[in-house]
């Protein structure tokens, strides 16, 4: 498993900024339909006081709703921690729940501890989540379907394969940005560009906001810095596309 790997300051870079930012400054290279690459809206933050998380996927199928031959969901960790080396950086276990509907949580304290402890930031599941108070307790960042308090038949059926969670396809070793708002995909190719012009889409956000929040009721000056807001974000995509064009 070859990925392009993103520099440790670009990484962090990135989780200073919300998922809907990064959404918006993804959308500025045109490189795809802005209606893909995240997340629709049955995957929710379990603590969405949390801040945003950003690393790579460490994928997994599940299902819970019939009796393994042997062994239980615990005898895959081994094998899910040890895959985490072939990351070029954090990891976020990804699971696809094949169970339709889930039947059972995914991950509780346990597991999420023992990921955490091999240096992974968050879990995402298109299943359901359990042992919320200690997750929370941990500072370990999850997403989920839903809640259910028992594990079932708790089983990982296989690791390192694309999985679909939330509607998008999600590759071993994905970049993954995810907050309260939800989880988006990010492309390689873009990401450290991504990541140094979030700080000036923020900044022409804030011409507009600056005015909303001044107490004026001003549709003229409003409308000036709408349209100020507007100019600075089409020009940052034009120099982001022109340099990638360059490129």
């Amino acid at each position: 498993m070859k990925i392009p790997p993103t520099a440790a300051e670009d990484l962090r870079l990135l989780a200073r900024y919300d998922t809907p930012t990064i959404c918006n400054v993804i959308e500025l290279f045109d490189i795809r339909p802005r209606n893909t690459g995240y997340m629709d809206g049955r995957i929710r933050a379990c603590f969405p006081e949390m801040p945003p998380i950003v690393g790579y996927a460490s994928t997994a199928t599940f299902r819970a709703a019939f009796p393994k031959t042997e062994g239980t969901v615990y005898s895959s960790l081994d094998d899910q921690v040890r895959a985490f080396s072939e990351l070029p950086g954090p990891p976020i276990v990804v699971f696809q729940d094949l169970d339709d509907p889930p039947v059972a949580a995914t991950f509780g304290e346990i597991m999420c501890a023992s990921y955490q402890a091999f240096g992974a930031v968050g879990l995402i599941t298109s299943g359901a989540a359990r042992d919320l108070d200690q997750v929370r307790r941990l500072g370990f960042a999850t997403f989920a379907g839903g809640v259910i308090a028992s594990h079932g038949y708790s089983q990982t059926l296989a690791i390192n394969e694309t999985v679909r969670v939330g509607g998008v396809a999600v590759r071993p070793g994905e970049l993954l940005h995810a907050d309260a708002n939800g989880v988006t995909t990010i492309p390689h190719e873009i990401a450290s560009e991504v990541a140094h012009a979030a700080e000036e889409y923020v900044a022409a956000e804030g011409v507009v906001l600056e005015f909303a929040k001044s107490g004026r009721r001003d549709l003229k000056l409003y409308s000036e810095a709408r349209e100020e807001t507007l100019r600075r974000i089409a020009e940052l995509g034009k120099r982001v596309r022109a340099r990638r064009a360059i490129a």
